[in-house]
């Protein structure tokens, strides 16, 4: 009987406990979001120069897209005077041409680097890739094909299709941390 006599004792202190820890306001940051970084960083044919010197880079080149146009051109036509009995066809002649739909590009940007993608990591980043329906494999740690196939394809919407994680692609993942510089602050309310 002394234990039932016992409990309001213990309850009503904790219950105090909870009542000013729910009071006390939990400080976040003044940040709403952050910033989206650019998949393509740099369009050169050369590397950068004003990049940081410990950082990772890889260049990506995408081919020109060229369409080749067939055309039939007229090369004699009928002569509306004579009568259609003794009239020639009309003669037509095949000439081809290509003409450039979408240039060369050659891009430079930032990549994780090689000591980074450790097995630990690299499952990391096929479980971030399965969940958002690019990679269908074994958990692995291991960059296979399968796994380059995904980054591409993750990467690919962004304007970049390289196999190479770039790191604007690892933030978007969850994976690289975003810099303070990048968080956009919260609107008024």
């Amino acid at each position: 009987m002394t234990l039932f006599r016992r409990i309001p004792a213990l309850v009503g202190p904790a219950v105090g406990l909870v009542l000013v820890t729910g009071c006390v306001a939990i400080s976040r940051p003044d940040v709403s979001r952050f910033l989206e970084p650019e998949m393509v960083a740099h369009t050169s044919a050369e590397r950068p120069a004003q990049v940081d010197p410990d950082a990772c880079y890889d260049r990506d080149v995408t081919p020109a897209v060229i369409e080749t146009v067939t055309e039939q051109v007229i090369v004699t036509s009928p002569d509306p005077t004579q009568d259609s009995t003794t009239q020639r066809p009309t003669a037509f002649r095949t000439e081809t041409h290509q003409k450039i739909v979408e240039d060369r590009r050659e891009i430079w940007f930032e990549t994780v680097c090689p000591e980074t993608m450790t097995p630990a990591f690299t499952a990391s980043l096929q479980r971030a890739l399965a969940v958002r329906g690019h990679y269908r494999g074994e958990i692995t740690g291991q960059v296979d094909s399968a796994t380059r196939a995904a980054v591409r394809a993750f990467q690919r919407p962004e304007g970049l299709a390289s196999s190479t994680l770039s790191v604007a692609a690892a933030k978007r993942l969850g994976l690289a941390v975003y810099h303070p510089g990048e968080a956009l602050p919260q609107p008024p309310r």
